[in-house]
């Protein structure tokens, strides 16, 4: 399954997916914050499988959300995989090295243990 989210196309495995879907069942939907990001994350997916080449195809509205035009990084990030346009993924690598301190800080105070 691929979505938009942060700036790039993100692949999850179809079980994450549905556990993802599942977990918008837990949230107070009242909430238009939540309806409007329910609504641009879900509706914004697509199920795409793998060709016999092991290729898959990117809608045009995700690749053109995520600038995706010539040069391409993908990405493994736990159990998902990003796929970013080069330039937007060397800028964000460079912020967060810049910013890394600041980034692992409000990491912790938000209660996530980083165990590295």
């Amino acid at each position: 399954m691929l979505t938009n989210f942060d700036g790039c196309v993100t692949g999850y495995p179809m079980q994450v997916w549905e556990e993802i879907e599942q977990s918008f069942d837990k949230v107070n939907s009242v909430d238009q914050r939540v309806r409007d990001f329910h609504r641009f994350f879900i509706a914004g997916a697509v199920e795409v499988e793998m060709d016999k080449q092991g290729r898959i195809l990117i809608p045009p509205h995700l690749r053109s959300y995520a600038r995706l035009e010539k040069e391409v990084v993908l990405a493994g990030v736990g159990n998902k995989f990003e796929i970013w346009d080069m330039d937007l993924f060397d800028k964000k690598r460079q912020y967060v090295e810049e910013n890394f301190g600041t980034i692992i800080n409000s990491i912790s105070e938000a209660g996530f243990e980083l165990h590295i």
